[in-house]
């Protein structure tokens, strides 16, 4: 099997970074804003706890 193909997507990708290093720090950057965070148990234990359930079927008022 050929596992040396690559998609032009990827082809894309890597030849945008190669000539873009920068990228790389503000991706890192913009990630961390999103996605790195430090997850607080406490916080997240009063969020499962006061979570309301939603009605069986919410399409017909009742």
């Amino acid at each position: 099997m050929d596992y040396s193909y690559e998609s032009d997507h990827t082809k894309f990708m890597r030849d945008f970074i190669e000539k873009n290093p920068q990228m790389q720090e503000k991706r890192l950057a913009a990630r961390s804003i999103w996605w790195d965070k430090k997850l607080n148990k406490e916080e997240q234990k009063q969020f499962k706890e006061s979570k309301v359930p939603m009605k069986p079927y919410v399409y017909f008022g009742g």
